[in-house]
Parts: structure tokens; C-alpha cells; sequence
């Protein structure tokens, strides 16, 4: 979060990479097979929306406390996300070469969350 100010959670770079995220999942569900679309598809793409969308959600409360709540359900849907994409990938919807750089990007957004979360709860004990 460095020098720049934050005035909307669109200047938080965990929501930019969240959407990010979001939107390569997006994109690789649409090759799945259409008989995929109320199942892996479905759930991949709610559990990513979800990454972006709690953290919204959470900086709009302006609320410290309801925040990280917020960020914590974002790192549970990332967790949900990562599951749903493995699975996808042991039945052989999606190729071990198209989900490796998405769980790297995943594992980086849960860096980011887990530092922001501890960041956040040390600025509100001081």
C-alpha cells in the first residue's frame, strides 16, 4: 500500500489482483465442457468473484473489525477456489500446465491477504 493513497477499494492492489484472479478463472472456464456449466464452472467462478468482491465489501464498511472479517471470507474463498480448480484438474477438465500458474497467482494473493489481515490487526492494538 506504500506512498499512494487509498480512497476506494479499487486502489487496494489485493482487489486488483483479485479481480485479476477472477477474471483468468473466468476465462479458463470457458473452455470447460458445457456440461460443466452448473458444476466446476459454476463454483470456480463464484468462489473467485467472491476474492474480490469480500474485499469490497469489507473496505466499504469502514470498519477495522468487519474489514479483516471480510478479507478472512475472501481467504476462505480462495481456498474453496484453489480446491475446485485441483479437482478440475484430477478429473481432467484442465490440463496441470494451464493450472499451475493460476495456483501460483492464488498462492500470492494469499500472501498478500494474510499480510494485509496482520497489518490491519497490528495498526488497531496500537
Amino acid at each position: 500500500m506504500s506512498d499512494q493513497s487509498i480512497n476506494s477499494y479499487r486502489d487496494l492492489r489485493v482487489w486488483q489482483d483479485a479481480m485479476s484472479l477472477a477474471e483468468s478463472c473466468y476465462r479458463l472456464t470457458a473452455q470447460f465442457p458445457r456440461d460443466e456449466l452448473f458444476g466446476l464452472t459454476s463454483q470456480i467462478r463464484h468462489a473467485a468473484a467472491s476474492i474480490p468482491a469480500n474485499v469490497a465489501e469489507g473496505h466499504g464498511r469502514e470498519n477495522t473489525g468487519s474489514f479483516v472479517q471480510s478479507l478472512r471470507i475472501s481467504q476462505g474463498s480462495l481456498k474453496e477456489l484453489e480446491t475446485h480448480l485441483l479437482l478440475a484438474e484430477r478429473v481432467g477438465i484442465l490440463a496441470a500446465s494451464d493450472l499451475e500458474p493460476v495456483l501460483g497467482r492464488s498462492e500470492s494473493l494469499g500472501k498478500m491477504l494474510r499480510a494485509l489481515i496482520r497489518s490491519l490487526q497490528d495498526k488497531s492494538t496500537k
